[in-house]
């Protein structure tokens, strides 16, 4: 366990620098990213929202205060070196460990030496928390509430869903974003300043290699890195660059927070009526290995919820992509659902019957130990008959225009509305013929209700 501790490096280096020579890597072993990791806080490249002048750690630390965080950000966003720097800020021992490499031995280990520093305090930075199970996350609990460590948790998957509530409660999340273009840059140009030469890139290959990394600083450097063992006697170009580097997987999980990301985006993108949106997002979910089936049966969803009525071919039409895709695969299936994307993303927009059954659960949920009234029972067997089931029901296909006008409802609690038709797609002619049918319900009631009381 002893190389897993070890003291934040007290000394004003530039970030340029390389170790000295007593250091147990050696200058020419050492990867660039490492070579390049800031030795200070102002050095960091991105995060301005929390390190700006009124960023929020930027606060806590001229405030001399640092609570126990949790770091939640994406791969290559400078969560480890910013841990690192806010224990060198506060004077703090710094103890660093991997959730995938460390149990719980290694953590009785961990606090034991934090409790022998405890004048002094420790920074305990754990790389992937979110690979704690929840007993080992529940033994930080103690140390932390009793100020022995300092927690600084790293994880890229949301503390939400992959951290204790107990835990949590006791920490500030803190969410890092993917560096943006120009703190990308700026990397390119320190590691050109330390190497003292420059990439042979000319600027279209220089714009599309920030764009390989997509946000990710380790892995640009990791790149930059091959790109400076390039032939020094010539200038690379877009297709050249591409064909020597090797693609990046994208950065999706399928059983985890991007998969339920990409999701959301996709159907809020045919909610909102983009189908441009809405294709880049399912291009995104197919190109990271998304099953094209849970697209599909999404794609059902929507086409009940978010389309409904206002277009009433729509489930149809999706269920035959749905049907289409299970016939041909991929990827020539994929255009099938394609065209119901685009189809669903341009149709005219009801969430109508969504709404009305979400009302209709709740008022059944109240109302669940009311009869059906007596006229719409069966009445197979004689008892029945003679107690009213079925008297005076109406076939509706025997009443002029197939329609009686008679009740269906309970009657402790008569009618009620659920369903109201948009004003957008076909729903504006089922608004016309629900409105002619209340008339004539109305009348036919009326009418029944006046020969009632002539046969008194």
């Amino acid at each position: 366990m002893d190389d897993l501790f070890g003291e934040a490096e007290k000394n004003s280096r530039s970030s340029f620098e390389l170790p000295s020579e007593t250091s147990s890597v050696s200058r020419g072993r050492q990867p660039l990213a490492d070579r390049l990791r800031p030795r200070k806080i102002d050095e960091i490249c991105g995060q301005e929202e929390l390190l700006g002048a009124e960023g929020r750690l930027r606060r806590m630390l001229e405030g001399k205060f640092l609570p126990s965080l949790i770091l939640w950000g994406p791969p290559g966003c400078g969560k480890t070196t910013l841990a690192r720097l806010l224990a060198e800020e506060m004077g703090l021992n710094f103890i660093q460990i991997s959730a995938v490499f460390s149990g719980v031995s290694d953590l009785k280990k961990v606090f034991a030496q934090a409790e022998h520093q405890a004048a002094k305090g420790t920074l305990l930075f754990v790389d992937e928390i979110h690979r704690f199970n929840r007993a080992q996350q529940d033994g930080f609990l103690p140390y932390v509430e009793n100020g022995v460590i300092t927690l600084v948790g790293a994880t890229t998957e949301n503390p939400s869903f992959a951290l204790n509530p107990a835990l949590l409660s006791r920490c500030q999340v803190l969410v890092l974003q993917s560096l943006e273009t120009d703190s990308l840059l700026k990397m390119l140009e320190r590691a050109e300043e330390l190497l003292e030469r420059s990439l042979p890139l000319n600027d279209q290959a220089r714009k599309r290699l920030v764009e390989m990394a997509d946000g990710d600083g380790r892995y640009l450097l990791n790149l930059a890195e091959q790109v400076f063992f390039f032939p020094k006697d010539q200038i690379f170009d877009v297709a050249a660059l591409e064909k020597r580097l090797s693609r990046r997987a994208l950065r999706y999980d399928k059983s985890r927070e991007e998969h339920y990301n990409l999701i959301s985006a996709f159907h809020k993108s045919i909610r909102g009526s983009d189908p441009d949106a809405a294709l880049y997002w399912y291009a995104r979910m197919i190109e990271g290995g998304e099953d094209p089936r849970y697209i599909a049966r999404r794609l059902v969803v929507i086409a009940s919820e978010d389309v409904g009525e206002a277009a009433p071919g729509s489930l149809p039409l999706v269920i035959a992509a749905a049907e289409a895709f299970e016939r041909l695969g991929s990827p020539e299936g994929e255009l099938a659902l394609a065209q119901a994307i685009v189809h669903l993303a341009t149709a005219p927009k009801s969430n109508s019957v969504y709404k009305a059954l979400k009302q209709a659960r709740a008022v059944a949920k109240q109302t669940g130990s009311l009869m059906p009234p007596p006229h719409i029972l069966n009445a197979p067997t004689s008892l029945m008959r003679e107690v009213g089931y079925g008297e005076g029901y109406q076939y509706d296909h025997d009443q002029e225009g197939a329609f009686s006008g008679q009740d269906y409802f309970p009657k402790e609690m008569g009618r009620v509305r659920f369903y109201e038709p948009s004003s957008r797609g076909y729903e504006v002619e089922i608004d016309k013929r629900l409105k002619i049918l209340e008339e004539r319900r109305v009348f036919l009631q009326n009418q029944s209700q006046k020969n009632s009381d002539k046969i008194k």
